[in-house]
């Protein structure tokens, strides 16, 4: 075998390997949502989703006209939330949560929550996207 051909051809593939754009690169939150349009729901969760990269919560929001809607915003990771003291036990099935955040660009039921407000007062931020506005910043609008 031919060694001289065989370094060049590990260098080669060692370049082509560092030098490749990993094709699951993570979304921008300016992608998906727009922060233009603030959400501001109070509902019962239906359904929490703990999973990664980004954490769900569903829940039932009664309109103006008494129907209700399910609606669905993406939280951070796992062990985001973790850090800073939500568990899924707080946000289970039935609990009463107030969410603000920012509506997804799809035109559906669903957005970016900034922050949960639970029932008993603590509020969590909930968003872990680098470009997602920030408390402080919704707060200002």
């Amino acid at each position: 075998m031919n060694w001289r051909f065989a370094n060049r051809a590990a260098l080669a593939a060692v370049l082509m390997t560092a030098t490749a754009v990993p094709t699951w690169a993570h979304h921008a939150f300016a992608a998906e949502f727009d922060a233009d349009k603030p959400i501001d729901l109070q509902g019962t969760v239906t359904k929490i989703k703990w999973v990664n990269p980004h954490s769900w919560l569903y829940f039932d929001v009664a309109g103006k006209d008494g129907k209700v809607q399910n609606w669905g915003v993406e939280f951070g990771a796992p062990n985001q939330l973790a850090r800073i003291g939500l568990t899924k036990a707080d946000v289970a099935p039935g609990t009463r949560v107030h969410i603000k955040g920012y509506l997804a660009k799809n035109g559906g039921a669903f957005g970016y929550s900034l922050t949960v407000t639970l029932s008993d007062g603590r509020t969590f931020q909930t968003g872990g996207a680098q470009d997602a506005p920030t408390a402080r910043t919704a707060a200002a609008r």
